[in-house]
């Protein structure tokens, strides 16, 4: 089976977040890390190199698959700015016709500016995930 590359480390989130090279995106990556690290009172630590994550949680799937990964978090790509939603978006229609101006992927948001969205209803969705994600990978 094939080792996951993208795994908890060391690297300086600080560093990384400075290192974004848009103005504009460094400074809504700094509004992001606020929100989600009052919403999961964790620290943010890099997994990877360039996804900051929040919490974690142990999973197992029926093919025997298990490791450890992020409750969420998110990554300044070039394109956007991606916000990972664990839970996916199966239940999020209703806060999608709220949410503003995105794209979805499996639990990817992909969003250009935070200016495009309603950060109250994103704040809910990230909620809704991490007790998702909680309740479906406790012990």
């Amino acid at each position: 089976m094939a080792e996951l590359k993208t795994k908890l480390n060391d690297g300086n989130v600080e560093a990384f977040i400075d290192a974004v090279g848009d103005d504009k995106q460094r400074a809504d990556c700094r509004v992001i890390m606020d929100i989600m690290k009052s919403l999961t009172n964790a620290e943010p630590k890099m997994w990877g190199n360039s996804i900051v994550g929040f919490g974690s949680y142990h999973y197992k799937y029926d093919s025997g698959r298990e490791g450890d990964w992020f409750l969420t978090g998110f990554s300044p790509r070039k394109q956007n700015l991606t916000l990972y939603i664990m839970s996916g978006f199966s239940n999020y229609e209703e806060l999608f016709t709220k949410l503003g101006k995105f794209k979805t992927g499996k639990s990817c948001l992909y969003v250009k500016k935070l200016e495009d969205i309603d950060l109250d209803i994103l704040k809910e969705m990230i909620v809704k995930s991490i007790d998702t994600i909680s309740k479906r990978y406790s012990k």
